[in-house]
């Protein structure tokens, strides 16, 4: 059976983009993603182009853009903020609202959705690396651990050390220094996700956490975030079942409505 798209969105991020869409009833029937490319509007030309070759024609289907690269979309027919979309592609997912912790490549987001999906408040760090997920992918490199065991590697560690620096170059420095004096990988690994954590759930405490607790983003494949989050918080956290395309999916769910 064709795969039915009434509405594409695409999410431009600083590390991935990522491009979905959805049938009459909102569901997820198509998704793509590749790491971001620099000249985003070519990009853009090579998702459409691989929708066509999918799914067939795409006349009439309208194409909403969000992330930090969204202005840079000329093909879309609107640009939304990534609160707006995540917000809508989470409560869509999961059925109700909470406090929502999205944590990017490049920056983190804390979003409060009331129980009728709107944005009720939210704040974000956008200044710093700390928080985000170039905290650990720099680290990563350092310690000569695959990005994606990351996670493991730390859970796994009987063992933490604590990472003072709320900075990346300052923690990096710090990392260098454990190294030299001989402390072991796996510590060290936990101890830089409790840094991370830590200033996440800081964030949450800054606006006031509103059960449930919710993550989206790509860094939350990583299983330490979620063990930690619980930790550091005492609630369960859920995760949807496609957490890394969650402001593509709100960015196409908006788009559905420029039909009507």
């Amino acid at each position: 059976m064709a795969v039915e798209i009434v509405a594409l969105g695409i999410d431009v991020g600083s590390t991935t983009v990522k491009m979905v869409g959805i049938d009459r009833e909102g569901n997820m029937t198509w998704h793509y993603l590749e790491p971001a490319d620099p000249r985003v509007e070519d990009q853009v030309d090579r998702f459409l182009a691989k929708v066509k070759t999918d799914v067939g024609s795409l006349d009439g289907v309208p194409l909403v853009a969000t992330g930090y690269g969204r202005n840079l979309v000329h093909q879309a027919d609107k640009k939304v903020t990534e609160i707006t979309c995540h917000a809508r592609g989470v409560y869509k997912s999961v059925g109700h609202g909470g406090t929502l912790v999205d944590i990017g490549g490049q920056d983190s987001k804390v979003i409060v959705i009331g129980p009728n999906g709107q944005v009720v408040d939210f704040t974000m760090n956008d200044k710093c690396a700390a928080g985000t997920g170039r905290f650990l992918e720099n680290t990563a490199g350092r310690l000569r651990v695959p990005l994606n065991e990351m996670g493991v590697v730390a859970i796994e560690s009987p063992d933490e050390v604590s990472i003072s620096s709320t900075c990346t170059v300052f923690a990096e420095s710090e990392i260098i220094s454990m190294i030299a004096h001989g402390v072991e990988v796996p510590p060290i690994l936990k101890g830089l996700h409790r840094s991370l954590v830590k200033r996440i759930v800081a964030m949450i405490r800054s606006i006031g956490l509103v059960p449930p607790l919710m993550l989206s983003g790509g860094v939350v494949k990583n299983p330490a975030i979620k063990k930690m989050m619980e930790e550091e918080t005492g609630e369960k956290v859920i995760i949807p079942k496609h957490p890394q395309l969650m402001g593509a999916y709100g960015a196409a769910l908006i788009a559905a409505k420029l039909r009507t």
